[in-house]
């Protein structure tokens, strides 16, 4: 497209008319004026974060449950209705919000510390201080006045995957170094056997209050969308049946709420594409198969090294044969790309785990294969659409320092 038709297609594009009326009430990080089915955790969440406004240090607080259950939804809301009271009673509260997801901000020690001594206002450089002066840095810029501070860390099991967990146990004992302030730490994972994983000193000091989010059945979701639908789009522009097959695809996903909303609002967006009018089942299809290519591109971009340096040799083999392969052809290529790029290489059976794991996310699928005498392996096949494959073989690349 050159430069000039490129001007004729914006200035068109703002002469037409939208489908939305406010696009943001469909995404993630929108927290409504009402949460639909969850008053009782918001309450619970409420009666142990309420001593924070007494200035006393509530309760350290997990919560857990599958993805888009309205966890974060819920303890952001919770929190913000606090920090109105908080400012009117003139109670100094502090909240702080951190998406463990977040790469180059925590995916090690010194940079989440870094990253709360900037929240409180001290500058931290990126790399090249002692982890202990950062701490020192931290803890100072916190207990220079009296406050009490919620530290909400989502996707806390990222954290402890990318850092340890030995950052959560510091975390957890700061209050014995501090004398003017009170840090509560509020953990969100998606992990249901997260807390059973972690040393169990960190969970004894970090799992003082527990909550599960179950997941939203197909007629809550139903409620969400509805609610959620007539404030994001313009009237009668959802035709019939939409909803329905928005919650029912959702309610396929564990009740993942957050799912329903992101395929209503990408079907929105490729109807728009189109010069559609109306919203249509078909829409909805098609935003399904987009969300799932994205979802797994996310899932290979933040998965640990050793599980990059596994899918990468599966992927480049099944290029290559064009067909089943297996681990112990796997382990072979494996050993030679970590020699290629420096890594220390797994043993086969840790190596056989991450093939599980990988099996589990849904990128391949591996079934266990007698061999008789010779033992057992198993047979793995790629569980991707094809036409990923390109752009995953690139993450895999520029992630792992391989050349092309």
């Amino acid at each position: 497209m050159v430069n000039n038709n490129l001007t004729m297609f914006f200035e068109k594009f703002l002469t037409k008319e939208s489908l939305f009326k406010d696009k943001k009430v469909l995404q993630s990080t929108y927290i409504p004026d009402e949460i639909n089915h969850r008053d009782e955790q918001i309450n619970t969440i409420a009666q142990i974060l309420a001593p924070a406004l007494r200035k006393e240090k509530p309760s350290n607080l997990f919560i857990y449950g599958k993805t888009g259950t309205g966890k974060t939804l819920s303890i952001r809301y919770t929190a913000e209705q606090m920090e109105q009271v908080a400012k009117q009673q003139e109670v100094p509260l502090s909240v702080f919000y951190l998406n463990c997801k977040l790469k180059k901000i925590a995916d090690t020690e010194y940079r989440l510390i870094a990253e709360l001594a900037r929240f409180f206002g001290k500058a931290v450089p990126p790399t090249g201080l002692p982890t202990d002066e950062v701490y020192n840095i931290f803890f100072k810029a916190l207990d220079s006045e009296e406050r009490v501070v919620l530290l909400i860390l989502d996707e806390i099991d990222q954290l402890v995957k990318k850092a340890g967990d030995e950052i959560i146990y510091n975390l957890t004992r700061i209050n014995a170094e501090l004398k003017r302030s009170h840090v509560s730490i509020i953990g969100i994972s998606n992990d249901l056997m997260f807390a059973n994983n972690i040393d169990p000193r960190v969970k004894s000091s970090l799992s003082e209050e527990e909550i599960v989010f179950p997941p939203y059945n197909a007629l809550q979701i139903q409620d969400i969308l509805h609610k959620r639908s007539s404030q994001a789009f313009k009237d009668s522009i959802i035709t019939e049946g939409v909803i329905a097959k928005c919650a029912a695809y959702a309610a396929r996903e564990h009740g993942d709420a957050r799912r329903a909303l992101e395929l209503l609002r990408v079907a929105g967006e490729l109807a728009e594409r189109k010069g559609d009018t109306t919203i249509m089942i078909t829409h909805i299809d098609d935003a399904e198969e987009k969300i799932e290519r994205d979802r797994i591109l996310d899932i290979v971009k933040t998965q640990p090294k050793q599980f990059q340096a596994t899918l990468y040799p599966i992927l480049m083999t099944h290029q290559k044969k064009k067909g089943l392969v297996y681990t112990g052809e796997i382990y072979d290529v494996y050993k030679d790309l970590c020699e290629k790029i420096g890594l220390r290489p797994l043993t086969q059976r840790r190596i056989s785990d991450i093939v599980a794991e990988l099996d589990m996310l849904g990128i391949i699928n591996a079934k266990v294969i007698s061999k008789g005498r010779f033992g057992r392996t198993r047979e793995i096949a790629l569980a991707i659409p094809s036409q990923v494959e390109p752009k995953i073989r690139k993450i895999l690349e520029e992630d792992l320092g391989v050349a092309a």
